[in-house]
């Protein structure tokens, strides 16, 4: 892709490639093995192409923050190793077309939300993977319940027949500093390690964006959600 000034901008393929080897190298650098470690690639309001270039690239798992746009995506892209993940807000409304349309879910916040996704999953599909999500900052603006109601949250959801309790999920307020970054963290990879003593198929971090993933995979992240660094910046 050329630029205005005629430079070469990076594909998506190459982006990838890099953000691969900035995982790989981040592992090292903090003891941790590499193959813990997925990308999944924020593909929201992307073209179909681009999604189709990353695929080519190798990429299988993909997320999506808006369900009308998701779902038009999900019904054009027919490749069988896609592996959906809805990531955004979610609305009563909505929560039908998402357990019919997604095979995990990451940002369930209050037991009603749990409870509707259970009862709308079709048993044919499966159990839908499912992520606490946690307000680390207390932001009113965020989604995400509070480290202290997480375990009660937890236990009620691992109790419904249709969802498979993965994990934890978090968007932390932004933090300058890699410092900073990590002891944001800290907390919910703590929880984290605690719950799965009492919950041992949970499995997943998810944590770490673009601008954080480094912090994150230094405190434990298993699943880094990046848009920026595939796709570039939205429009």
């Amino acid at each position: 892709m050329q630029t205005l000034y005629g430079d070469t901008m990076p594909s998506i393929s190459e982006n990838i490639s890099t953000v691969r080897a900035q995982i790989a190298k981040t592992a090292h650098d903090y003891g941790r093995d590499e193959s813990e470690i997925s990308l999944l690639a924020v593909s929201k309001t992307q073209s179909m192409a681009k999604i189709q270039e990353a695929y080519a690239a190798g990429q299988r798992e993909f997320g999506e923050n808006y369900v009308q746009e998701a779902v038009q995506k999900i019904a054009e892209l027919k490749m069988p190793d896609l592996v959906w993940h809805f990531i955004g807000p979610i609305q009563s409304n909505k929560t039908a077309t998402i357990a019919a349309s997604f095979d995990w879910v990451h940002s369930i916040d209050r037991l009603k939300i749990a409870q509707r996704l259970s009862a709308q999953r079709s048993s044919a599909m499966g159990r839908l993977k499912v992520c606490v999500q946690v307000n680390l900052s207390n932001e009113a603006t965020k989604s995400g319940v509070a480290l202290e109601q997480v375990a009660q949250l937890c236990q009620q959801i691992s109790a419904l027949p249709h969802l498979e309790l993965r994990g934890l999920m978090a968007i932390p307020a932004p933090s300058e500093t890699l410092e900073q970054q990590r002891r944001t963290f800290e907390p919910i990879s703590l929880l984290f390690k605690e719950l799965q003593n009492m919950h041992p198929q949970m499995d997943t971090l998810s944590i770490g964006m673009s601008a954080d993933f480094v912090a994150a995979i230094a405190q434990g992240s298993t699943m880094i959600r990046v848009g920026t660094a595939i796709f570039g910046a939205r429009d």
